[in-house]
């Protein structure tokens, strides 16, 4: 940090904002960790190779912006070689029996509690996230192999007479294929396990394309795969500055039927039109607009408890991210003044320390949008309750932000804020939050609290979103189907059947005897 902050032994505060700041950077567990160890290059058929261009990309802390390690920056001809090993390993890994890849995939799970500490550092590390949620991050993506571990062998299919009685249907459901999984910078373990679990569970080979902000975790993790079992070429892993042309290329492959990406609508836009020229079957987890709706009959309590999960897990980096908070008029000014409470007691630092509440961003160019957005919404007349300005120290910090009064034609009211902004719009009737909740593009989560279950359930069905919480914050679960509406997205990831449904196709046989 630079000396325009009073540094104190353990913390101290930005004279600006007041907002508690952490001065070290440490792992885990105290110890040296060695980031080399996850770079060893491309991983590809089971082996780690440099990339046929020999260039890398720079993987910098978000919390000092120094240079952490490098990876291999793959090329249009290594993405073919990833292509070319899940097609050779397809056969095999499909006749797997699904008892055997359950195991593998519970050996996944194990392996990754095991070494829990050592993800959750280097997530915090390149991601810039708080160790807390960090840890939490490592739970939450290792459950998605138990979960699927125990879905593999709970496949089934369907027998019975046709109406006409002149043959019997059969249903048999198969892996789909080889799948290209792009996933993005926020949850480095999480979004990819929750694709690769189900698609491995399913019989499937994959190729993984994490974002380049991210790559250790997506590399550390393959070398975890290995160990369980997982053979050569059923999970490949490349990193790339290039992504058009990469994946656009294995898109061109015939081999490749399926394509799940989360990221921006934009992009996912792009992609969809991409696929299209193959017919690819396509999941999409696009952007979010969340809004966070608070009636005065609420738990005051419980609603900030749900307000400080829902908006700064990951410092609100994140598509589920409660992005607009419609508090009731009769409960509004207690819930602000709570709220602004809260904000500016969280400890913003470095990820990797254990202190911290609040990390980074993720890059420069987000804390710069992040200011924009504010700075849109203050000379648009709202007020600026706690925080409200970047921080220019070293590190991509912005400090947490309570903001009132923000008129509805602000930009972060039509834009994904990703990062730790609470606007918050007062409201009168039951109506106003519905139709204002619903001024969207997009509808991935919303968030409802209220102590009248019926008024809850009531609004819960009249938000257009994929998933509502109805007085908590947290609304992602493995068992849970995770996926939007509108231009938040297509098809479902986790759940009971949803999620490994996405990477298997159904295959009708008429039989007669």
């Amino acid at each position: 940090m630079t000396a325009t902050w009073r540094l104190r032994p353990s913390n101290f505060q930005h004279e600006k904002t007041g907002m508690n700041i952490t001065s070290s950077i440490t792992d885990g567990n105290q110890n040296p960790f060695d980031l080399d160890a996850f770079s060893q290059g491309l991983y590809i058929d089971g082996q780690w190779r440099a990339s046929t261009s020999g260039n890398s990309i720079s993987v910098v802390d978000p919390s000092t912006e120094t240079t952490l390690t490098s990876v291999a920056d793959a090329t249009v001809e290594d993405a073919l070689l990833s292509v070319e090993a899940a097609a050779r390993a397809a056969p095999s890994w499909r006749d797997t029996a699904p008892r055997k890849r359950s195991e593998i995939l519970r050996r996944c799970f194990e392996l990754m509690i095991e070494r829990s500490d050592m993800l959750a550092t280097l997530i915090s590390k390149e991601n810039g996230k708080a160790l807390r949620d960090a840890r939490g991050e490592v739970a939450y993506a290792a459950e998605f192999f138990r979960w699927n571990a125990e879905e593999a062998v709970r496949i089934s299919g369907e027998f019975g007479m046709a109406p006409a009685g002149t043959n019997r249907i059969i249903v048999d459901y198969q892996p789909i294929g080889i799948c290209v999984l792009i996933t993005p910078w926020n949850f480095p373990a999480a979004m990819a396990t929750r694709k690769i679990a189900p698609a491995l569970a399913a019989g499937c080979t994959v190729i993984l394309k994490p974002a380049s902000e991210t790559p250790l975790t997506a590399y550390a993790l393959a070398a975890i795969y290995a160990e369980a079992g997982v053979p050569a070429g059923v999970v490949n892993v490349l990193t790339t500055t290039n992504p058009g042309p990469v994946t656009a290329a294995m898109l061109a492959d015939p081999r490749v039927r399926k394509l799940s990406f989360t990221g921006s609508t934009g992009v996912g836009r792009t992609l969809l039109a991409e696929a299209a020229q193959n017919v690819i079957s396509c999941s999409m987890e696009l952007g979010g607009n969340a809004p966070f709706v608070v009636f005065d009959d609420a738990d005051l309590e419980n609603a900030l408890d749900g307000a400080m999960v829902a908006k700064m897990r990951n410092a609100g980096e994140a598509c589920t991210a409660a992005n607009r908070l419609y508090v009731q008029s009769g409960i509004h000014d207690a819930f602000v003044e709570g709220l602004a409470k809260r904000m500016s007691a969280l400890v913003v630092g470095p990820g990797a320390d254990h202190a911290t509440e609040c990390g980074p961003m993720i890059t420069r160019k987000a804390v710069e949008k992040i200011d924009r957005l504010v700075t849109d919404a203050k000379d648009r007349g709202a007020a600026v309750i706690c925080g409200g300005v970047a921080l220019q120290e070293k590190g991509f910090f912005y400090p947490p932000t309570v903001l009132t009064g923000v008129p509805p034609d602000a930009k972060m009211a039509h834009e994904e804020i990703f990062g730790p902004v609470a606007p918050i719009y007062r409201f009168h009737t039951e109506e106003e939050a519905i139709s204002r909740a619903n001024e969207t593009e997009y509808g991935l989560a919303a968030y409802v609290f209220s102590r009248d279950l019926s008024r809850a359930m009531r609004v819960a069905g009249k938000i257009e979103a994929g998933m509502i919480a109805i007085n908590r914050g947290l609304v992602s679960d493995p068992a849970a189907p995770f996926g939007g509406v509108k231009q938040s997205g297509l098809g479902r990831e986790g759940g009971q059947h949803h999620g490994i449904s996405e990477f298997m196709e159904a295959k009708y046989i008429a039989a007669s005897f």
